[in-house]
């Protein structure tokens, strides 16, 4: 009779003990879970190859929708004065607006051997029959030149509205050696200037927008692939916190039926 009573405990014992490791489990999934794409929810900047000081880039905007009950409907990035781009073009995407507003500079720029009084200071995309939905994100592709020579970054500070009216603003400018502000600015990293002083993209810019479709074409399935690959990374790390946590509770139930 103690035997059958030591049995029956043992079992409810181990019981409770795999529902506490399942809750357990889904708590730990659930979190991965949460932190990733919390770390990955606002809009940034990503060049297709490099971003070459003194050359020409092409660019993608990317606009995620962190919401899970609207969806974004218009995007403006704004576009630094103290480092103006005279050469800012935008690849048509189906389904938005797109509008390239300029502004008089102080100082006129010399592109191509001639002088610019003017440069871009802000792109704006309005949903025109399509929406960045919940769980979606959206790449807007630019060329930009001819990009500064006495910087590393531009900062590109941008606007998202919802179609509930929400504006989220992207503006805060990231510091060295800070914790990334709340709503941080998208920043394009540029990297050192080519030999010939005309960037790693030196043969793009407005002659060559068609290889620049192309390329933006590419980058995107390249983008694609790689939040599919991280999407899989983060699935598979879920998967081997639930294994590891059965494997755990497998070994103890077996233990105790041993000792049983």
């Amino acid at each position: 009779m103690s035997v059958s009573r030591t049995s029956l405990s043992g079992t409810a014992l181990s019981r409770t003990f795999l529902a506490r490791a399942a809750v357990a489990g889904g708590v730990a999934a659930s979190a991965v879970l949460l932190l990733a794409g919390t770390a990955s929810a606002h809009v940034s900047v990503q060049p297709v190859g490099q971003a070459a000081k003194g050359g020409y880039a092409t660019v993608n905007v990317k606009v995620p929708n962190e919401r899970d009950n609207a969806s974004t409907v218009k995007v403006e990035v704004d576009f630094p004065t103290d480092h103006p781009l005279a050469s800012v073009m935008a690849q048509p995407v189906p389904g938005w607006k797109v509008e390239v507003t300029k502004a008089k500079l102080a100082k006129p720029l010399e592109l191509h051997g001639k002088k610019i009084d003017q440069a871009v200071a802000k792109v704006t995309w309005t949903a025109d029959g399509s929406k960045i939905g919940p769980g979606q994100f959206q790449q807007f592709p630019l060329s930009l030149g001819k990009l500064p020579e006495d910087t590393d970054t531009l900062v590109l500070k941008a606007i998202q509205t919802y179609d509930n009216n929400e504006v989220v603003r992207w503006i805060e400018e990231p510091k060295e050696g800070a914790a990334e502000p709340e709503s941080p600015a998208p920043v394009l990293k540029l990297s050192a200037a080519a030999d010939d002083h005309h960037g790693a993209a030196a043969g793009a810019g407005p002659a060559a927008d068609d290889k620049a479709g192309h390329d933006d074409k590419a980058g995107a399935h390249e983008e694609t692939a790689a939040a599919t690959s991280d999407t899989a990374a983060r699935v598979l790390g879920v998967v081997g916190i639930l294994v590891g946590v059965a494997g755990i509770a497998f070994g103890v139930l077996a233990g105790r039926r041993r000792s049983a």
